[in-house]
Formats: structure tokens, sequence, C-alpha cells
């Protein structure tokens, strides 16, 4: 593994982010500073983690960044859930973007544990 652009898990957060700016691009134009910008904060702080944790020394600092980016993950989750309920997405943009963002969730826990197994 050459950088942090090798990394699925990058790769995959990455794509969420474009999808997340994407659909929130319809949301109501009341929410552009409150829940559309919460959202894009968590998303494109998921990939940001992951790259600023690649660069630094030991698997600890490592984990550190790996759990921030986990934590933003499920705080994305969470305001796409809310935005569901308030009807800013349809059950079709939400079960898709959902079950990309599960399968990120599982494939972040399983890196994270294996850079835990390391240590």
């Amino acid at each position: 593994m050459n950088t942090f652009r090798d990394l699925l898990i990058w790769q995959k957060s990455m794509n969420i982010v474009t999808e997340i700016y994407q659909l929130t691009n319809s949301f109501s134009k009341e929410e552009i500073y409150g829940l559309s910008s919460q959202i894009r904060r968590c998303s494109i702080s998921i990939p940001s983690n992951i790259a600023e944790g690649y660069g630094r020394d030991g698997n600890n600092d490592y984990l550190r960044f790996l759990n921030i980016s986990m934590s933003s993950l499920f705080e994305m989750q969470t305001q796409l859930e809310i935005s569901f309920n308030l009807k800013f997405l349809n059950e079709n943009q939400f079960n898709k973007i959902n079950g990309e963002s599960r399968e990120l969730e599982r494939m972040l826990s399983a890196f994270i544990r294996k850079i835990k197994e390391r240590n």
C-alpha cells in the first residue's frame, strides 16, 4: 500500500461524500446552514480522518483518527435518518445511502480490528 488513497475505506468514504453532496442539494434552502451543512461536514470528516491518521506515526495515533472517522460516520447516519424522517429524503434515497454507509461501517470496523491486532 503506497498511500491512503489505496485504502478501500478511504475510496468508499470519498464516494459517500459525493453522494451526500448530491442528496443535500435537494434539501430545503432553509437547511443550507443547518442539517444540510452538518451532514456534509460529517461526511467530509470520514475520509479526512482516515487520511490524516494514515500520515501519523504509530498505530495508536492511527487508531485514534480511525475512531474519529467512525464517530463521524455514526453522526452522519443519524442525520440521514433525521433527514428521512423530515421527508428531505425519499425511501429509495435513504435506503441507498444508508446501505452504503452501513457497508462502510463494516469495512471500517474490520480495518480498526486489524490495526488493533497489530498492537
